[in-house]
């Protein structure tokens, strides 16, 4: 299953040839998680009561062509991997049918400040979001 996140790209996310600068990427790969975590059917809400801490550990950004000023990017979210305490989500930025970057972020889950295995109930629901095959 996709989640999905859009948005125009704003003048201050651009450079002075109106080509959007790359830590905007990672930003809208941020804004896309939400989807992404809300797509498995776990909001921040219940993570938190649960005392479960999904930290970023690492993010890769794979640029393929520019948004620009005056674009509307989407951005699709799915699960890549699901690991006994690390979640890995593919976020595919594009323009209409053009893709512009894919960021690869992963995260920890993290209990009481220390990485621990996801909770049985949310690793089933993270591995339910990835693509078949």
């Amino acid at each position: 299953m996709t989640a999905r996140w859009s948005a125009p790209v704003r003048y201050v996310e651009c450079d002075q040839q109106g080509v959007v600068f790359n830590a905007h990427y990672l930003t809208w790969a941020d804004e896309a998680s939400n989807a992404w975590w809300a797509a498995a059917g776990l909001s921040w809400e219940e993570l938190t009561e649960r005392s479960v801490d999904p930290l970023v550990k690492a993010s890769t950004l794979e640029w393929s062509s520019s948004a620009r000023w005056g674009d509307t990017v989407t951005v699709d979210a799915e699960t890549e991997t699901v690991g006994r305490t690390s979640a890995t989500a593919r976020f595919t930025v594009r323009v209409g049918e053009r893709v512009c970057c894919v960021v690869r972020t992963t995260y920890v889950c993290v209990t009481d400040g220390a990485p621990a295995p996801w909770p049985d109930d949310v690793r089933e629901r993270l591995v339910g979001q990835q693509p078949p095959g």
